[in-house]
């Protein structure tokens, strides 16, 4: 993006990557550079304008696409792997922005997706919290500030918090839930955790 701001600013650089439940990455993703008008290139930020011409993308902008053929693009990689509509969440870090944009520009993508999303700085956040010293040796990113290893480096992200703060594989016993899910929900209303019925 050249900036922030829904009224002012362009999409520039569009990228996807289709994972399974496991995040291993299926195909080779889609990644179009989105040619912009002259006035969302003119206002752009110094700082914005810096990151993007260190990466490269503001040299290849005079060859992007149009908004409406990136859309396709983008499209087209989502529906050869996930056909169905409204399957798909949305991932990776600090997504809402990037949300917003894809409303404004690509509401047929946005129609595609799951109205959930999946938060990568959600997940930092609390580790940073709860688990510092797992934080602090999350995998340094190497994206560069282009879409594609952006996602890439939220993928890594995502994989490293899976198994350095998670819950071992295949997490707690249906009888451990059932009993941290009825001490929460004694907390909260103050009455003694009901005992536990053993598994038919």
């Amino acid at each position: 993006m050249t900036g922030l701001s829904l009224e002012h600013d362009a999409l520039i650089e569009v990228a996807a990557l289709v994972t399974d439940d496991e995040l291993n990455v299926l195909g080779e993703g889609v990644d179009v550079v989105v040619r912009p008008d002259e006035a969302a290139l003119a206002q752009m930020g110094e700082f914005v304008r810096g990151m993007h011409t260190a990466s490269g993308l503001l040299e290849e902008l005079p060859r992007g696409v149009s908004m409406a053929e990136a859309q396709e693009q983008v499209l087209a990689y989502l529906r050869q792997w996930v056909p169905e509509p409204g399957k798909a969440p949305l991932g990776g870090n600090s997504v809402g922005t990037d949300r917003t944009f894809l409303v404004r520009d690509m509401p047929e993508v946005v129609a595609h997706l799951h109205y959930r999303v999946i938060d990568v700085s959600t997940i930092k956040e609390l580790a940073r919290r709860w688990y510092p010293r797992a934080y602090f040796q999350a995998p340094a990113k190497t994206g560069n500030h282009r879409a594609l290893g952006d996602i890439r480096d939220s993928i890594d992200e995502l994989r490293y918090y899976r198994r350095a703060v998670f819950a071992a594989d295949p997490g707690p016993d249906s009888e451990t839930a059932r009993a941290i899910s009825a001490e929460i929900t004694a907390s909260r209303t103050g009455a003694e955790p009901a005992a536990e019925t053993p598994e038919a």
